[in-house]
């Protein structure tokens, strides 16, 4: 069996302005506290002599790679992608950077927020704009319906509010 997956589709380039400063104080924890910081430590246990038993320098220097791997990614990403400041001039519409109140068929309401593909957590109710509800969602107005595929099979959702300010 081969080891060969295709390469996964790119993602959208958007981002919110408070995506982009979690992305910034990400590099920043990453590259001004925590690299000096394990950068220490494998200085220290490279000292000590033999370094092929070294747990320190091995596991530290294994650090130091993911650290600058993911510093790489960052600011790769922060150059390709465009921060949304503006609001639509139709904000009854569904579009970027939105908080949808949703309502399913039982009248539970869920608000989400649709932000581009690096901020998303579903715990926080963050809606990636590539996930099939979001995509059901975009471009919809106030009051709509809108039916969107899941594993389960198709689902139908009301757009009961959509609010471009944070939700109290």
């Amino acid at each position: 069996m081969s080891r060969y997956r295709p390469p996964r589709p790119k993602g959208s380039f958007y981002i919110t302005p408070e995506g982009e400063k979690a992305i910034r104080d990400e590099v920043f924890q990453l590259w001004k506290v925590e690299r000096p910081q394990v950068t220490s430590v494998v200085h220290e246990a490279a000292k000590n002599g033999d370094r092929s038993e070294n747990g320190d320098y091995i596991y530290g220097k294994k650090r130091l790679r993911e650290i600058d791997s993911r510093v790489r990614f960052l600011t790769q990403r922060l150059e390709n992608v465009k921060v949304i400041h503006d609001k639509p001039s139709d904000q009854n519409k569904v579009f970027f950077g939105a908080w949808v109140t949703v309502e399913d068929e039982d009248g539970k309401e869920t608000t989400y927020r649709i932000v581009g593909p690096d901020e998303f957590d579903l715990r926080q109710n963050k809606l990636s704009m590539d996930s099939p509800l979001a995509r059901a969602l975009l471009g919809k107005s106030l009051e709509d319906d809108i039916i969107f595929k899941t594993p389960e099979g198709d689902r139908e959702l009301y757009i009961a509010a959509v609010s471009y300010t944070p939700p109290c």
